[in-house]
């Protein structure tokens, strides 16, 4: 049984500008489908500080740990294992606003697949999502890294369904991917994942992913519109603009997050991909209070609290995904914040 607690005592009901967790798009038909599986919605989004107001708002953001704990309670008082898969099959890109939009318009599928990775930090923050080469396959990764997020495996499926929606979408209802990974633990019911995704499903992985044929991928999206494509990525441009100024060090903090899995992040690419020099960037981290090497120090600390707590990620696999090339200067990383071994907090 798990314990379900409010995260917070007062309504997460955000008015700002700026997304602040996760726009409350991803709650599109939430309300509904809670009620078709038999739970109090009310109760759901009151205990998790989630404002029905957010349901009619979908640009407004909720918070994410909140959204998350929300799918997770709303799977244990349903008494359905598999609530975010399900919730996920219905859940359509177009659900998902500008994010949803950017793949739709896209020229051929390929092409949608990465502009939905490459943008979905406005959509959700505090989040993974990367569109990589895996042989003669294209890799779709998803991962939420916020460090207080341990329950995250519906929001998870959720994803993962959506992202196969807009798949399907333009390769048939029936497609079979070369396969499909989770990073959680395999569920008791680990055959409806089999039979929905139709295609071997893996569990205790790296990262949530979809692994598809390049071949199957340069389709030409039904919907493709360059005009619009134009807009909406104009469009991004000035949300992102928006976003640095209002909060640099979160925007830095997430590219971090983003870049670890492949090595040393580089202080130069990091203010590139901020769109500025890297000078005005280490001035604006100074004005911040910090600099790039304690905000690097820093992310890798609190992604390596929360991978050590997950018992199916081995800790050379977690010195990989924080960017160390040697196991060992990750043990001493480790020893250096918490004053213990990686192995030492395992046993």
């Amino acid at each position: 049984m798990i314990y379900m607690r409010p995260i917070a005592d007062t309504p997460h009901f955000e008015t700002q500008s700026g997304n602040l967790g996760v726009l409350a798009a991803a709650a599109t038909g939430l309300n509904e489908f809670i009620l078709h599986k038999g739970a109090d919605a009310a109760y759901i989004f009151d205990t998790n500080g989630v404002h029905p107001d957010l349901l009619n708002s979908p640009t407004l953001s909720i918070q994410l740990p909140n959204y998350c704990q929300m799918l997770e309670q709303a799977a244990f008082l349903s008494g359905c294992d598999n609530f975010g898969l399900e919730y996920g099959q219905q859940f359509q890109p177009k659900s998902l606003g500008l994010i949803g939009y950017i793949g739709l318009c896209s020229p051929d599928l390929a092409s949608a697949l990465r502009n939905i990775a490459n943008y979905f930090h406005f959509h959700q923050k505090d989040t993974l999502m990367q569109f990589v080469e895996h042989q003669d396959c294209w890799r779709i990764d998803y991962q939420v890294q916020h460090g207080a997020i341990l329950c995250r495996r519906q929001d998870a499926e959720l994803t993962l369904g959506m992202l196969m929606n807009v798949i399907r979408g333009v390769l048939g209802q029936n497609y079979s991917p070369r396969a499909v990974h989770f990073e959680h633990a395999r569920p008791i019911q680990w055959q409806e994942h089999r039979k929905l995704f139709n295609a071997p499903v893996y569990f205790e992985q790296p990262y949530n992913s979809i692994l598809i044929k390049k071949s199957d991928t340069y389709v030409k999206m039904p919907d493709a519109d360059p005009i619009l494509l134009k807009v909406i990525q104009d469009t991004l441009k000035l949300l992102n603009q928006n976003q640095q100024r209002q909060d640099i060090v979160n925007q830095a903090r997430s590219r971090i997050q983003i870049s670890l899995s492949k090595g040393e992040p580089c202080l130069d690419r990091i203010a590139n991909d901020l769109h500025m020099s890297t000078t005005c960037f280490i001035r604006k981290l100074k004005s911040e209070g910090t600099n790039f090497t304690k905000l690097v120090d820093s992310v890798r600390c609190e992604m390596a609290e929360n991978y050590i707590k997950q018992p199916h990620i081995q800790i050379s696999e977690i010195a990989f995904l924080l960017g160390y090339s040697e196991l060992s200067a990750f043990s001493r990383a480790f020893k250096r914040w918490f004053h213990i071994t990686p192995r030492q907090w395992r046993h």
